[in-house]
């Protein structure tokens, strides 16, 4: 009789690995007309915005821009301004060449070093470099052997349960709303924010989100150099086209501003503001594959090769806010505060005592004035740590990212105290390991069994597996089970005990 073996398509964990690359950070910014003349210089941003990736055996390429962003003083009085610059960039970073069939890829990173000069006072020098962080996740499909049939074959199966990629999309959109003033702006310093998706209906092959983006504007008037703030809601609706989308998937959707323009208002009206904002849709389909674990026959020798099969689960989803506190003393201690910012470093999962924790570099950064009306700026570093409850211990992936949600400052006998109230979206994954039968040969026919012997007693030993005792007798574990009356599905022996082996071959 011939061995039919039966396979499918297992959706199996790929390769993962995190990469570095450096970016350099080189610019001449030229002050507008508009804008006061550079009195000093106080800090320079770099932050990245990706707007394509695309992944090959061996590389991932990246393209985007730098926002290289320069807060100084003013000549004259005019306190606090700000010019920025977009820097394109397209790197390829060399990876390991596996093989996949979907992939994800979170780009982060942190400022390495950044010198910054006014030349004259209406031209800046910007000198440095930007360390990029790229986390690739990839699954590759891979056959699995699901059954076995003939030649007295008897299996032990297991259940690999997971999760297929089933969209990966990250699409730049614009939106745009009202900003209301008490009195029309001079000079607007900042404007910052976070977006939140309320409402996400799927479809085969579309997606829609709903959301609002959340905006701060630092701004000052035409009389004072004293910064002010104004917030703006702005509502944005979003019709997505993904292709592998089903309405059975499990979907998230977070929206990453990274980018805001604002327009005067005509005849004194309100002001226009426009907000670039980066729409991230992750989806899964789960799936439940049975495979095969273990093999032997009642009637030959069989010979196994056995391959782990790691299947990705979903450890659990994130929609957490955390609160950050840092504190500091100040050169001065009448410093007065003037803004406050705040950015993270790359996201990763660490293991405290024996429960996973997500982590992350916070980094705040203070404008102050002080006593000789120089402005000056403050860093101050803390860490986000934030405990993943029902997350199995082993291999995990986060796929998250990080925002503001609000960001309390101060300054109090000289020390600056600042709180930041940290929101984190996204999911972790986990992957697990099984090894599981990848081929199966038979071989000589057993011999007969012995006539004069009907029955063996064998002496089993507790947490001894039926499977594995059947094996070693060459009889099939539902005749061990009938033999000795045990419950049916009995795979584990909960206490030693005598066992009867009913007709074994005689080897």
């Amino acid at each position: 009789m011939e061995l039919k073996v039966f396979r499918d398509l297992l959706y199996a964990g790929g390769g993962c690995c995190t990469v570095k690359a450096e970016i350099p950070v080189e610019t001449e910014i030229l002050i507008s007309d508009y804008l006061p003349q550079v009195f000093r210089v106080v800090k320079c941003f770099a932050r990245p915005v990706v707007l394509q990736k695309q992944l090959q055996p061996g590389r991932l390429t990246l393209e985007g821009y730098i926002r290289c962003t320069v807060y100084y003083q003013g000549e004259g009085g005019a306190g606090l301004c700000q010019t920025e610059q977009k820097l394109p960039f397209q790197k390829t970073l060399e990876l390991p060449a596996f093989s996949f069939t979907s992939w994800s890829a979170a780009v982060e990173g942190e400022t390495e070093y950044i010198n910054c000069r006014a030349v004259t006072p209406r031209r800046i020098e910007v000198r440095g470099a930007y360390g990029l962080v790229a986390s690739v996740s990839t699954q590759c499909s891979t056959e699995a052997v699901t059954a076995l049939s003939g030649c007295g074959i008897q299996q032990r199966q297991v259940t690999l349960r997971g999760v297929k990629r089933a969209a990966v999309l990250d699409k730049l959109f614009a939106a745009d709303g009202a900003i209301h003033f008490a009195e029309p702006p001079a000079a607007v310093l900042d404007v910052s924010g976070s977006a939140l998706v309320s409402e996400m209906r799927l479809l085969n092959g579309k997606a829609v989100a709903k959301g609002e983006i959340h905006a701060l504007c630092a701004w000052k008037g035409r009389d004072s150099a004293a910064l002010q703030s104004q917030e703006a809601a702005i509502a944005f609706n979003q019709i997505l086209d993904v292709e592998g989308l089903t309405e059975d998937c499990q979907c998230l959707c977070t929206a990453e501003p990274v980018g805001f323009t604002l327009a005067e208002g005509e005849d004194g009206g309100p002001g226009k503001l426009s907000a670039t904002v980066m729409l991230h849709l992750r989806a899964w389909r789960p799936y439940e594959l049975n495979c095969v674990a273990d093999a032997f026959s009642t009637q030959c020798e069989v010979k196994c090769e056995t391959a782990p099969l790691t299947a990705e689960q979903m450890a659990c989803t994130l929609d957490e806010t955390a609160a950050v506190t840092c504190s500091g003393p100040l050169p001065d201690e009448n410093t007065r505060l003037l803004a406050c910012f705040a950015s993270f470093g790359p996201v990763g999962v660490e293991t405290e005592g024996e429960a996973p924790v997500l982590k992350a570099r916070v980094q705040v950064t203070a404008f102050g004035q002080n006593s000789l009306d120089e402005i000056d700026s403050y860093d101050k570093t803390a860490e986000l740590v934030l405990p993943l409850s029902g997350c199995p211990a082993g291999e995990l992936w986060p796929e998250c990212w990080l925002s503001a949600e609000s960001l309390q400052a101060g300054c109090t006998g000289g020390a600056l105290e600042v709180t930041v109230q940290v929101r984190a979206q996204g999911a972790v994954l986990w992957r697990e390991s099984i090894p599981c039968v990848s081929a199966v040969e038979t071989g000589a026919p057993l011999a007969p069994a012995d006539p004069d012997i009907s029955l063996r007693v064998y002496y089993a030993r507790q947490g001894e597996a039926l499977f594995d005792i059947a094996r070693r007798f060459h009889v099939s574990p539902g005749q061990m089970l009938e033999a000795n009356g045990l419950e049916a599905g009995t795979q584990t022996l909960a206490e030693a005990c005598r066992l009867l082996v009913p007709g074994a071959p005689g080897n």
